[in-house]
């Protein structure tokens, strides 16, 4: 009787996920897949491995004693994998991240240029939708999206430090209109209101001293996008609430002056985020170690 090694894992895997669905999601393979691996083994051994009911699985004594000898053995294996991995001359194949178009806008020079031109025989490819997908359904190596919209079942990986969020309007504007003093004047102001990728039109966030709110503010203008937004703050359109980074030159240049600074508080930046397996691809595990020494050098979140 012989069990490949998919058959190996993925006992293993429903042995310490304790359920088929977690262990799928580990391992990135099908619940269907998963359970016909394991059947298949249990059919060529002749015992059951796992008692399975409605509301659980769980190891037989077989399954036990099965386990416990076989863990040890499959460890050995991926340690002696991964450490041939290491001394491969050059990843190959295509990386592929589903992210947004503002967060591939920060990481696209800093680190997938970076990436590429260290791994020359990779290719990369970068899917960018406003809402978030599966990406271990739809077929990604990983996600890059701040760090509160990740699943919670993700293995995460910070990008960059925080993000802070500023209300900007043109020199022009505030000539005009005059400059909010308190987010309730925002109620006598012109604003570019952002319709997100759920079809929601978004409530601009506040939060000074313990007191946090949002407001869903006056404006005839609605866009979808962040570079129409500062296009049209510019143009004297309006105000608009944009992040930091995408201002920061702006106003150092007088284009765009900002107000309620002291109600924008900065959030959780970008982070790579995937599902957990045992053992990381090479190409994604290069593009962790980027990462990694991309914030140890320098700060990322500042330099984009």
């Amino acid at each position: 009787m012989r069990g490949s090694l998919a058959e190996l894992e993925a006992v293993l895997a429903v042995s310490s996920q304790g359920g088929f669905r977690a262990a799928a999601r580990e391992l990135g393979i099908s619940s269907s897949s998963l359970s016909q691996q394991i059947a298949s083994l249990e059919t060529r051994m002749g015992v059951r491995l796992f008692n399975r009911s409605t509301r659980s699985v769980v190891l037989s004594a077989a399954g036990e004693q099965f386990v416990a000898s076989v863990g040890p053995a499959l460890e050995a294996i991926r340690n002696a994998v991964e450490h041939v991995d290491e001394h491969r001359a050059e990843a190959t194949g295509t990386l592929r991240i589903n992210t947004s178009v503002g967060a591939t806008r920060m990481v696209l020079t800093p680190l997938i240029l970076e990436y590429m031109r260290r791994n020359p025989q990779m290719a990369v490819e970068i899917v960018t939708e406003g809402a978030l997908v599966d990406v271990n359904a739809k077929g990604f190596d990983a996600g890059i999206r701040i760090r509160e919209a990740v699943p919670p079942d993700m293995v995460v990986v910070p990008i960059g430090d925080s993000i802070r969020p500023t209300i900007v309007g043109s020199v022009e504007y505030f000539r005009r209109h005059g400059r909010p003093e308190l987010p309730a004047d925002l109620q006598n102001h012109m604003c570019i209101r952002a319709r997100m990728a759920s079809g929601a039109i978004y409530r601009w966030e506040f939060e000074r001293r313990g007191e946090s709110f949002a407001l869903d503010v006056p404006g005839k203008l609605v866009l979808d996008d962040s570079d129409l937004m500062l296009r049209a703050a510019r143009d004297g359109a309006g105000l608009a609430y944009l992040n930091e980074w995408q201002v920061a030159d702006d106003i150092a240049e007088g284009r765009l002056e900002q107000v309620l600074a002291d109600w924008t508080p900065p959030y959780p930046g970008l982070c790579l985020y995937y599902p957990g397996r045992r053992n990381l691809p090479a190409k994604l595990r290069r593009f962790v170690d980027l990462i990694h020494e991309s914030r140890e050098s320098s700060d990322l979140g500042r330099s984009v």
